[in-house]
């Protein structure tokens, strides 16, 4: 059991306390541009990286493993029992490749596209006719309903869209251990790994026909470096982690309203190019717009690794054993990584194809997508947050400037309202605010 005096030292609560600043607070304690900084989390001494270096040594397999890093409370309820995020080299290799050739092939976006163009267009007439869901709530139902039908999940519409109500619960509940909606989020993670477990099941027995290539065909089918079949509860978990990162892209979608209030010019400017075009998807300044959003947006904080051998950067060092904690966001905003890392800036991403290359932009994880942990659902995300942008800047319709602000405490956060969306001609509620 750790001393008094060590529990004393553990940072532990900072990182409840304050979320999203915790971070900064770290950074304050050592030279200003430094690399890494020592701190103490959950009992062990950590080390707490950032910049290119940092996301070198993160994912240098020869001086870090994932496997076990990430706090159970975190690792269960958000990607669920022996998933693929908690395998190192050979076996996550292996179990990687299935989510490469499914979520990264080009193709596989390709046909993701009319999907997206099809909810979000639907998500619009109804804001257009008076409705009243936030951009938020819009973004759970169009971007669930479009990745579970990409994946080959059977199902109605409405039967989509209260699976992927229950998968947004989960990413907006496991941050919060000492709160009921964890409990909650416990709960739909156990429904879901069920009625994934039946869709593999019924697959595997015929009774479901999935199309060659979906998530549900692959995943049905995939077998372990031994030879055998995942049990079917281990590849729903893997059909879950194929299509829920998309789900969770809403609360950028939440983010991009608040952007987008706050930028008419930018509204109008993406209205325009959708316009000329005839489409929500694939806009170019759309596209930049929902880069900028998930450098600049508190989403995934830091991820955790153990370091295998002794470790050293930038004159700080933590011992095999430690923990190595990668600054997510602290990497997308560092001062010696970015131009202006602190002003929203869609521009920078114009005309940037290989956003990979960029070794410091890591909102879904760094490294190599097919050999690393880079998320290889990165592309599907950025169409789907880009239809958002497009939709969002449609003139028909306003964003409310009503709770927009952001508690930086809570983890994962989004503006406090969603993002309320109104028809454009609909009267204001007050006087003191546009919209």
């Amino acid at each position: 059991m750790p001393s008094p005096t060590t529990l004393l030292r553990d940072d532990s609560l900072s990182l409840l306390t304050r979320g999203y600043d915790f971070g900064s607070r770290l950074w304050r304690r050592t030279r200003p541009g430094a690399r890494a900084v020592p701190f103490r989390l959950l009992g062990k001494e950590a080390l707490f990286v950032r910049g290119a270096e940092g996301v070198e040594l993160f994912y240098d397999e020869s001086r870090t493993r994932r496997h076990g890093a990430m706090p159970a409370f975190i690792q269960e309820s958000l990607f669920g029992h022996g998933s693929v995020h908690s395998l190192d080299r050979d076996e996550h290799r292996h179990r990687k490749a299935t989510f490469v050739d499914v979520l990264y092939d080009d193709d596989e976006v390709g046909r993701l596209l009319p999907e997206l163009e099809r909810e979000w267009r639907r998500e619009l007439d109804a804001w257009v006719e008076g409705g009243d869901r936030t951009a938020y709530d819009a973004a759970v139902g169009a971007l669930g309903r479009a990745i579970m039908r990409w994946a080959g999940i059977p199902g109605t519409d409405a039967a989509r869209t209260r699976w992927a109500r229950r998968q947004a619960q989960i990413v907006d509940g496991f941050g919060v251990p000492y709160s009921p909606e964890f409990l909650l989020a416990m709960i739909n993670r156990g429904w879901s790994d069920r009625h994934a477990a039946r869709l593999i099941e019924a697959t595997r027995s015929g009774e479901l026909t999935p199309a060659g290539g979906t998530a549900l065909h692959a995943w049905a089918r995939h077998r372990d470096q031994d030879g055998q079949l995942l049990s079917a509860r281990q590849a729903g978990v893997e059909l879950q982690n194929s299509s829920r990162p998309m789900i969770a892209v809403a609360r950028f979608v939440a983010f991009a309203a608040k952007e987008l209030f706050d930028r008419p010019e930018w509204r109008a400017r993406i209205a325009a190019e959708a316009a000329e075009t005839g489409a929500l998807v694939g806009g170019p300044s759309a596209t930049a717009f929902a880069q900028e959003i998930r450098r600049t947006a508190p989403f995934v904080p830091m991820l955790p690794a153990w370091a295998v051998d002794d470790v050293e950067l930038d004159g700080e060092r933590v011992a095999a054993g430690g923990r190595v904690v990668l600054d997510i966001l602290g990497t997308d905003t560092d001062d010696r990584s970015w131009r202006a890392p602190g002003t929203f800036d869609p521009d920078r991403f114009r005309g940037v194809d290989d956003y990979e290359a960029i070794e410091t932009f890591v909102p879904h994880g760094g490294g190599d997508v097919a050999t690393g942990h880079r998320c290889p659902g990165e592309k599907l995300a950025i169409a789907g947050l880009a239809a958002a942008v497009a939709a969002l800047s449609d003139p028909r319709i306003r964003i409310s400037g009503r709770g927009l602000q952001v508690n930086r405490r809570r983890m994962p956060t989004k503006p406090r309202s969603g993002g309320r969306i109104r028809p454009a001609d609909a009267p204001s509620r007050c006087p003191f605010h546009r919209g």
